[in-house]
């Protein structure tokens, strides 16, 4: 198998398992319905073990542009591989969820709830604040990455690796997930997400590409920052390291805020002369 095909099936065996137990928690008359977070993430956490355990050997599981990304970054994979990378990863997210859909067929017709049907296939917010947002899924995939990092650096019972990386989406899931839904992968969101757009998913409502960028930018911000991070701290021992990490990490939700603000008053400032015309038509109006 080649290096490629790895990362198509390996992210398409995570996106069965992880898009599966959701379907499993929210379409209706599921045997599974209503059966909460903790099952959500258990299933995520067991589906990325899977998908190392299978094609680990293959390609080394990234199974996540992130995770290649920072790898490449801390000078641990070829920048040249990247891009065929992360187009295998976002083609075998989308086939999971395609695969997912058409296990779960007869349940979609059945739930009428669409944003229900929609977080099947992609993250969205508890609470929709754009710069809080964006922060969590840079503080998620920070941790996620400085943790894989970490574990690949000690010895353990072989064969063991990829269970241990399992609980680590798990505790990721149960400690940082509440917010977000904890994407931390950006081909895990898009590639699911561009499936509910194109599949006739019966009675889906619109795909939030809205808020699609942030669990793209997000995870590829906090993996970056965290292979730096774990190269020049924990392996090289610098100081300097650790400022410029946390410096992105506390920098990118304080310019997406200042851009909100400006954004915002920017509209209010072009919703004056047209309040301002209307006001005069009335006052003519009227006398």
């Amino acid at each position: 198998m080649t290096p490629l095909l790895g990362e198509v099936l390996g992210t398409m065996i995570l996106i069965i398992f992880g898009g599966g137990v959701v379907a499993g928690v929210v379409l209706k008359h599921s045997k599974a319905e209503a059966s909460g977070w903790i099952v959500i993430t258990f299933g995520w956490g067991m589906g990325v073990t899977m998908a190392i355990y299978a094609v680990g050997q293959f390609s080394g599981a990234h199974i996540n542009p992130a995770v290649t990304i920072a790898l490449a970054t801390n000078g641990e994979f070829p920048w040249s591989r990247v891009p065929g990378y992360v187009l295998a990863q976002l083609l075998g997210a989308f086939i999971g969820a395609v695969v997912v859909w058409l296990h779960y067929y007869p349940h979609w017709e059945k739930t009428e709830n669409q944003a229900a049907k929609l977080a099947v296939f992609s993250t969205d917010p508890a609470i929709s604040h754009t710069p809080s947002n964006l922060m969590s899924e840079i503080i998620g995939t920070f941790v996620l990455v400085l943790s894989i990092l970490s574990i690949g650096a000690n010895d353990f019972t072989e064969g063991l690796n990829p269970l241990i990386i399992g609980l680590l989406i798990l505790a990721i899931g149960l400690s940082l997930g509440g917010t977000t839904g904890y994407a931390i992968n950006p081909a895990r969101d898009l590639g699911p997400r561009l499936a509910h757009w194109i599949l006739p998913i019966a009675g889906k409502g619109g795909s939030n590409w809205k808020y699609a960028w942030v669990p793209v930018v997000g995870p590829l911000i906090g993996g970056a920052a965290g292979g730096l991070f774990y190269r020049y701290v924990f392996i090289e021992g610098s100081s300097l390291a650790l400022a410029i990490a946390l410096s992105v990490i506390l920098a990118c939700p304080v310019i997406v805020s200042l851009f909100a603000q400006r954004r915002k008053k920017l509209h209010s400032l072009s919703e004056m002369p047209a309040t301002g015309a209307l006001g005069a038509a009335d006052a003519h109006h009227q006398g």
